[in-house]
């Protein structure tokens, strides 16, 4: 029997991602919504913007901040090593509980059961508590189609939801705008429908979503909202530089995101996740997960504490704190 050449590129992909090409796509009734609603509305700082800090000091500055929890790296260059993850996560999430505050979710590399060393992550961040981590993004193959890339990636995502399962903690993947999965959104939903996996999801990013459609966004998280477990914070503005245009962040409130209407569309979609702070503008290299930094430190925590202020009182007013 011939094989077409899609079946060809299809197995090729599926081998290369370590997945097999038998392996059955799972479509059922959608759940309602994600489980285990762990730090509900909790204001949580993105530990890259703390990179320049230990464990002690990054716990002591988000406290002081008015955070109630931190958002933590656990991948190659961040707060924790992948590789050390059995003997570090538990140093960090203890310096940072003794300042107060909770590790709710992390953020990982994680994009598939053979990430290296993934069930080490998940096997020690659920022993300790976390409830949620990001996952890394994932490329589409540009000599598949698209409706080839999205079977893939689906079958490669149902493999990692029985694996989050195992562990009792939910893989939650980030919209970021571009020419990645998950950029337009219906691509995340038809994904998530399909797999029908309560342990895999949506970490929202409001941001991203109005680069990718600043009209249509509010249509685009109506359609994913069954899967929202977690929710990423910053704003941008529209710049021209050099001839061309470009997405700018800019401090909270500054910016074009609507968050009246964001935050009063959440409460009436009952999607209660953490939020977790991210901050990309200009902080002296704070803002790309720098280890030193060039802006002094008490400039870069205030800028920090403003945002974390400002989105606090966003919230009350919307009824959500």
């Amino acid at each position: 029997m011939k094989t077409s050449r899609r079946d060809f590129l299809a197995k090729s992909i599926l081998a290369t991602a370590g997945v097999s090409a038998g392996l059955k796509s799972v479509s059922a009734t959608p759940h309602t919504t994600m489980p285990a609603k762990k730090g509900s509305y909790t204001l949580n700082i993105f530990s890259k913007n703390l990179h320049w800090l230990n464990y002690a000091e990054m716990a002591t500055a988000a406290a002081e901040m008015g955070f109630d929890g931190i958002d933590l790296t656990v991948r190659p260059e961040g707060h924790v090593l992948p590789e050390r993850v059995a003997d570090d996560l538990p140093r960090a999430v203890d310096a940072i509980r003794k300042a107060g505050l909770n590790v709710h979710m992390i953020t990982t590399s994680i994009d598939s059961v053979d990430s290296p060393h993934a069930e080490s992550i998940l096997k020690t961040s659920s022993a300790l508590g976390i409830g949620y981590y990001r996952m890394g993004w994932i490329q589409y193959e540009t000599k598949a189609t698209l409706e080839d890339n999205l079977r893939l990636i689906q079958q490669r995502l149902s493999l990692l939801g029985e694996l989050n399962k195992k562990y009792d903690i939910q893989a939650h993947y980030q919209n970021h705008s571009g020419a990645s999965f998950g950029a337009p959104i219906w691509d995340l939903w038809n994904v998530f429908k399909e797999i029908n996996n309560p342990w895999i999801g949506s970490q929202y990013d409001v941001m991203h979503a109005n680069v990718e459609g600043a009209n249509s966004w509010v249509l685009g998280l109506k359609l994913l909202k069954p899967y929202i477990g977690t929710l990423d914070i910053k704003d941008f503005q529209w710049v021209k530089k050099e001839g061309k245009w470009k997405a700018e962040v800019v401090p909270l409130g500054e910016g074009m995101i609507d968050y009246k209407k964001y935050l009063a569309l959440l409460k009436e979609y009952a999607i209660e996740g953490p939020f977790s702070i991210h901050y990309e503008y200009p902080l002296g290299g704070a803002e790309n997960g720098n280890r030193v930094i060039t802006m002094r430190k008490e400039e870069v925590l205030a800028a920090m504490k403003k945002d974390r202020a400002a989105f606090s009182k966003l919230l009350v007013e919307a009824g959500l704190k």
